[in-house]
Parts: structure tokens; sequence; C-alpha cells
């Protein structure tokens, strides 16, 4: 499948900001099931950025603005083509080793009922069990948008039983954590039946299994990722893996508008 993406960040502010300076995890990579046909980031008013790779294996992007600016608009987007690989994930640049994935964090760390829940997943190996944990999540927490902030953790998504894609990605990590499974955050992009424009972009997990590698769960949606799919970011957990990260000198009153579109394009692009 051929996926077109546009993803634009503003931020305004009321009085001028003296200085930024932004991370961006904005880029996607190529691997087993997703080629990157084109990818382009653009940021007025910011210097050339500084293009490294993280201990994840995320590329990032380091940029910064020293003139006086009153609004950042930061738009990135292109081509991905990408293959059904039943969510199993391979060939992607060295990064850190599974057992990285283990570590908590103060929006994964278990409690009691995250602990019960884990232990309430039954299977015949370790892919059942995942299988079976994914959708105890999602029959536990009903999928409701707003219902849930940027930093709401696994244990409160879980007991006030509603949230969005990144509460059931951390509940499952949490979860699957406690049973021994290195399992990580992953941001990226869904390209739905109907083309629409989002305000933000998707969250999902991704496990490791042995002999499988690491295999994807989107527990939001009770699949595992499709070709539908498009990959960009990794992390612990959602503040590792967010798409941009910065900081500022002056400015205040800041106003955040974020739009994706994902696209499905015709399958001309020749090989």
């Amino acid at each position: 499948m051929l996926i077109s993406i546009r993803h634009v960040t503003r931020y305004s502010y009321a009085q001028p900001v003296a200085y930024a300076i932004q991370s961006l995890r904005l880029t996607p990579a190529s691997f087993k099931g997703q080629r990157v046909i084109d990818w382009q980031i653009d940021m007025p008013g910011f210097g050339p950025p500084m293009e490294f790779r993280d201990g994840f294996g995320n590329v990032v992007h380091l940029a910064t603005a020293s003139i006086a600016h009153s609004e950042v608009a930061i738009e990135a987007g292109g081509t991905v083509e990408t293959t059904d690989c039943s969510g199993v994930v391979t060939g992607l640049p060295k990064s850190a080793p599974p057992r990285v994935f283990l570590k908590e964090t103060a929006q994964t760390l278990p409690d009691k009922a995250i602990r019960e829940l884990a232990a309430s997943a039954k299977g015949k190996d370790t892919l059942d069990k995942l299988h079976a944990l994914a959708e105890i999540v999602r029959n536990q927490v009903d999928y409701q948008i707003g219902s849930t902030h940027a930093h709401t953790c696994a244990a409160d998504a879980l007991a006030d039983g509603k949230g969005v894609c990144q509460d059931h990605a951390h509940i499952f990590i949490s979860a699957g954590r406690t049973l021994g499974v290195p399992v990580r955050y992953v941001t990226g992009y869904l390209a739905l039946a109907e083309p629409a424009t989002s305000e933000a972009n998707h969250a999902w997990a991704e496990a490791w299994v042995d002999g499988l590698g690491w295999v994807g769960f989107d527990v939001a949606n009770r699949i595992c990722p499709t070709d539908r799919y498009v990959r960009l970011a990794v992390g612990l957990d959602a503040g590792y893996a967010a798409p941009i990260i910065g900081s500022r000198r002056g400015g205040n009153a800041e106003q955040l508008d974020v739009a994706v579109e994902v696209r499905e394009q015709e399958q001309n692009v020749h090989q």
C-alpha cells in the first residue's frame, strides 16, 4: 500500500520567543514491510538541523531558532510504501537490546490492578498471552477522546476505565513488563478506510517474542499493525517517543495546533 502523510504542528505565542530548540522524531525508518519513498521536514526560521540516531534507533533532528518569533510551524510528510507482515517488525537499524524495555517509567509503573490484569492473561505461549492481554486491556478501558491527558499514567487510566490509544498502549506495556516481556511504545500513523484529518498521530506497542522478535499490538483497535500503519518512533513510553520535544526562552500563552492527514494512494510508484 502507498500512504501519503502530512503532519503539521503550529505553536503560537502572545509575546515573541527569543530562542527555541526543537528535537524532532518525525522521520520514519525503512525496514521489512515499510519503505520510505520520500520524506521531508520543513521548519521555517530554524537553522539547518543536526541529525543523529538515538539509543532506541530513532532518527532525531535537532534544530534551533535564535531570531525572535511569535509562531513556529513544523511540517513533516512524504510517501511510504507498506506491506502487511502480521505485526512482526524486522530489519530495523540496531538499537537498544530488548531487555532495556523492561524498565518501568512514571507512566508505566504497575499497581496491584495492573499486576492482576497481567496475571489473568492466559495462553499456551508468550504470543498467545500477549494477544489475550491486549484483548483484556481493551475490554476494560473504553476508547473516549478527551478522557485523559498527555501525562496520564497507566494505573490511572485503567482505574478510570477510559482513555485513548496512548493509554491502551501504556497499560499493555506496564502489564507486559510485569510478565517479564520487554514492551515498547510506538508512535506512527494509521490510514483509515475513509481519509480524514486528525488532531494527533497514532500509538501502539511492540512486544519482544523469542523466535519472532518485535511484534506490534494496537490495543485500541484490537489488531496487530497491518499495511495501513506507518511506524515512526519508539521509546519506553509516550514521552520518550514523542514526535516533538522543545524548549524556549521567552514567549507566553502558548497555543498548540496539530493536524495530521494520512491517505492511501494509488499504487503508481515504480519499484
